[in-house]
This record gives structure tokens, C-alpha cells and sequence, in this order.
């Protein structure tokens, strides 16, 4: 049986933009962009603000910033990203931890380039200060990097609620 080049064509891109349709559902909520340098006839380079909910802590939720490349490779989905990012987390609401955790769980990736650079937020706890602690890095198939940022939220009360002790969610 013979494929012709515009089958075989779409097969390959459906077989591409898959991972990026799969992972749209777990995508965290933009809050705005401001360009950074212009571009002619592309899209400029931008910062972008995001933010996400903790999926197993509910009251808690990061902010970071990272910035977006314009030009025809940031256009066309083909550039790789700096690994310059900010992150600041916070409780919001009253803190309920909803399963046990590792000390640096993952709790949110996004891909920051087509194929081989990724950033990842961690969770933590410092059990001591009863202090839940958040890592964002980039890493690379081959090489990661050494830029990151750090947050900290302590579990406080929240009107008449007595916050959780995050030690007591630590998977052993």
C-alpha cells in the first residue's frame, strides 16, 4: 500500500502537536504579557506572567514570569527559551494538603523549547518552619541550567482554620 507525501505530511504534524494539545488542558492561566524588544512583521519578545494553582495543596497558587521569544522562530514554535524565570507563591485561601508528597515533587512542567529544554516547578516542605517550599529550574536533555528562583509560603491560619503541619504529608 502506498502513502502519498500530503498523507504521510499529516500524519507527522498530528503526530507532532500532539504533547502540545495533551498538555493544553494542564496549562496555567496568563495574566499578561509586556513586549520587550520590537520586532518588524513578527511577534515582538515578550515577559509573560502566568499563574497556577497547586494541584494537591488548595490555598495555595505560584506566579512566575518567563519570557517569550518573538521573531520567526518564537512564531512558529521553534525557539528555545532563556532559562530566566521568577517565581513567587502565596496561600490564598485556607491551606489543604490533599496527598502525601516527595520533598521536590514536581508539581507543574511546561516545555520551554521544541523538543529538548523543559521548566519545572517542586514542591518541598521545610518541616521545621512548617514552610512549603517551591524550586522553579529549567532543565535540558543534556545540559540543564543553573538559574532558578525560590518561594516559601508558610501554612498560616486562615480565619478560624488551624493550618496543616506539611510534615505530616511527606511521603517517606
Amino acid at each position: 500500500m502506498r502513502i502519498t507525501s500530503l498523507a504521510l505530511s499529516l500524519c507527522l504534524s498530528a503526530l507532532a502537536l500532539s504533547p502540545i494539545v495533551a498538555s493544553a488542558a494542564d496549562e496555567p492561566d496568563l495574566i499578561f504579557k509586556k513586549s520587550t524588544v520590537w520586532k518588524f512583521l513578527t511577534p515582538d519578545h515578550k515577559l509573560a506572567t502566568y499563574a497556577i494553582d497547586d494541584p494537591i495543596v488548595s490555598g495555595v497558587a505560584c506566579h512566575f514570569t518567563v519570557p517569550e521569544k518573538g521573531g520567526i522562530s518564537g512564531w512558529v514554535g521553534v525557539a528555545e527559551e532563556v532559562s530566566d524565570v521568577s517565581l513567587a507563591c502565596r496561600q490564598v485561601g485556607p491551606i489543604e494538603i490533599t496527598e502525601k508528597f516527595e520533598q521536590g515533587e514536581e508539581m507543574f512542567r511546561q516545555r520551554r523549547s521544541f523538543v529538548f529544554k523543559k521548566m519545572r516547578i517542586v514542591r518541598g516542605c521545610d518541616v521545621k518552619r512548617n514552610v512549603l517550599v517551591y524550586l522553579v529550574y529549567s532543565d535540558k536533555l543534556i545540559e540543564g541550567s543553573p538559574k532558578n528562583s525560590t518561594s516559601t509560603v508558610p501554612l498560616m491560619p486562615w480565619g478560624d482554620q488551624t493550618p496543616p503541619r506539611c510534615g505530616d504529608y511527606l511521603d517517606d
